[in-house]
């Protein structure tokens, strides 16, 4: 079995680094980033873990940057997403689980071009 590597994108770290300064003062955010850390946990365990999304909704931005193929969607609390993408290393033995986004509700929605209703 393949060992799987999470690794996060520049914008996924400036999150996450947020996080990390604003967790020991607000519940909310040490709430999303407990979550992010233990749904990195689940996504080492099974590369699948998240919601596939479909070919045709995955953001041209993610495609141009990152050369995306396949999107996954994990919900957090608080109604932050994560997306994450799987790449295979050139090793061969090892899966990267590359962390895109961590975002908030109305930024994913905007992302993904989820219109309101």
């Amino acid at each position: 079995m393949k060992a799987v590597r999470v690794v996060l994108s520049p914008e996924a770290e400036e999150v996450y680094k947020y996080l990390n300064e604003q967790a020991p003062k607000s519940k909310a955010e040490r709430s999303i980033l407990n979550a992010v850390n233990k749904k990195s946990e689940l996504i080492k365990a099974n590369p699948h873990y998240g919601d596939p999304i479909s070919h045709d909704l995955i953001p041209k931005e993610y495609v141009q940057k990152y050369g995306v193929t396949n999107l996954f969607r994990v919900g957090l609390p608080s109604f932050w997403r994560m997306l994450y993408t799987l790449t295979n290393n050139d090793t061969k033995i090892e899966i990267i689980a590359f962390i895109l986004d961590i975002s908030s509700h109305p930024d994913y929605d905007k992302k993904m071009k989820y219109k309101k209703r």
